[in-house]
Order: C-alpha cells, then structure tokens, then sequence
C-alpha cells in the first residue's frame, strides 16, 4: 500500500452539479466553469462589453410632470 496522491484509486468528487455550457449547450468544464471551453467563456465576455446585456430602461413622463411640486 502506498500513500501516493496520484494513484489510480483515488477519485476527486466534484464540488458542484455539472451544468450545460449557457452558450453551446455542452457539458461545462471545470476549468472554464459554467462554460465548456474558453472560446464560450470570451464569447460571453464579449456580449457583457458589448452591452448586450443591458436592461433597457423606459423614461415615464407622467413621473417627470409631478416631480414639479406645487
């Protein structure tokens, strides 16, 4: 019996539920979590400093004309 940490029996859980890839739908990596790969990981990147994921705002007049307090 050895105490060697790479021996073939010893088996790593993982830490958390593997998740489909929110861009491809793949299996995510662990090195690249939730993504699959590195190429989804900077996909996403890009959309974020794109501002694709920006919530639209509505301006509501009716706020602005009672904001004039009598």
């Amino acid at each position: 019996m050895s105490d060697d940490p790479s021996s073939p029996s010893a088996k790593v859980a993982p830490l958390r539920k593997a998740l489909p890839c929110p861009e491809c739908r793949k299996p995510s990596q662990r090195e690249h979590y939730p993504f699959c790969s590195d190429r989804c990981r900077t996909l996403d990147l890009s959309r974020w400093l794109k501002g694709s994921y920006a919530i639209p705002v509505v301006d509501d007049e009716s706020r602005a004309e009672d904001d004039g307090r009598d």
